[in-house]
């Protein structure tokens, strides 16, 4: 009896116990192949992280974009300026005007210039007639009629009054007179200032009355058909850069016009103080938009 009842109390403990749940494992799934849809997924988004977001041009890399300026040719850029100073007497040039080559920019008066023509004409009559003695007292000393004395002052004479025309001579000449015209119409009492060049007048300061001295400048004339693009380089862009290299640019208020040019002439001296040194592309087509000191920036096209 103590036996049964031992067993049934078990029973009733084993009964009341909570049952643990059994414990399962669940396999993960296996990883999708990368096939080439995914491929090209990723490819394409690495290639929307190179793109600009406002234009839409894949952007390059190691691509320098350089500044610059358009710039005249020294030979393209003629300054007025004067030999012998003066007073404007008249002028009709405008500024921006377009002018030809021997064109009358203005007319200069000075009595040093009436004195000048006079200093020759005398000088080329005088010389004529000394010329004429000296061969006289040539001829009479070969044939011992006169001294020799006689015929070296006579050669001296004619010697000086020689130099003294030739001098006159050139300075007239700088001045752009020509002395055979001279000779055959007489004194001008005003000194024309001719165009040197063909181009448009810029920088003009004269005006009627108005004095300028030797040296001091009147205006520039600039010829616009052979104008260039000077860049500004730096010491890291040298080993970049070539002559013959092709260059695209832009210039500042032309919209998005591009244009083209070579690299025709580098810089041989470094700014000691930014350290730039100039690059000269020779433009393949000149545009009559183009003005001298035009901001612009360009990129060389890499084959």
């Amino acid at each position: 009896m103590k036996k049964i009842l031992l067993f049934a109390v078990a029973l009733s403990w084993a009964c009341s116990s909570p049952i643990p749940a059994p414990t399962t494992t669940v396999a993960a799934e296996p990883a999708a192949p990368q096939t080439t849809d995914t491929l090209s997924t990723a490819q394409d988004s690495a290639t929307q992280a190179n793109t600009d977001a406002s234009s839409g041009a894949t952007s390059r890399p190691n691509q320098t974009v350089f500044n610059g300026i358009l710039v005249i040719p020294p030979q393209n850029r003629a300054t007025i300026t004067l030999t012998m100073g003066g007073s404007i007497r008249s002028t009709s040039l405008l500024p921006g005007a377009y002018v030809k080559q021997g064109t009358v920019l203005a007319s200069l008066e000075n009595p040093d210039f009436i004195a000048l023509q006079q200093s020759y004409l005398d000088s080329h009559a005088q010389n004529d007639y000394l010329h004429a003695e000296f061969i006289r007292q040539q001829t009479l000393s070969r044939e011992e009629a006169a001294s020799q004395k006689s015929f070296q002052q006579s050669k001296a004479a004619y010697l000086s009054m020689r130099s003294r025309m030739d001098a006159a001579a050139s300075q007239l000449a700088l001045l752009g007179i020509d002395t055979t015209r001279l000779l055959k119409n007489g004194i001008v009492p005003y000194l024309e200032i001719k165009a040197p060049i063909s181009g448009y007048a810029t920088n003009v300061k004269m005006n009627i009355g108005r004095h300028f001295n030797v040296g001091e400048p009147l205006c520039e004339i600039v010829d616009k058909n052979h104008m260039m693009l000077c860049l500004t380089a730096y010491e890291k862009d040298l080993s970049h850069l070539k002559i013959g290299d092709p260059v695209e640019f832009r210039v500042n208020g032309m919209d998005t016009q591009t244009f083209r040019g070579t690299i025709s002439m580098i810089g041989q001296q470094v700014n000691n103080e930014n350290r730039s040194i100039d690059v000269y592309v020779r433009l393949a087509q000149q545009n009559p938009h183009f003005l001298p000191g035009m901001y612009a920036t360009a990129r060389i096209i890499r084959k």
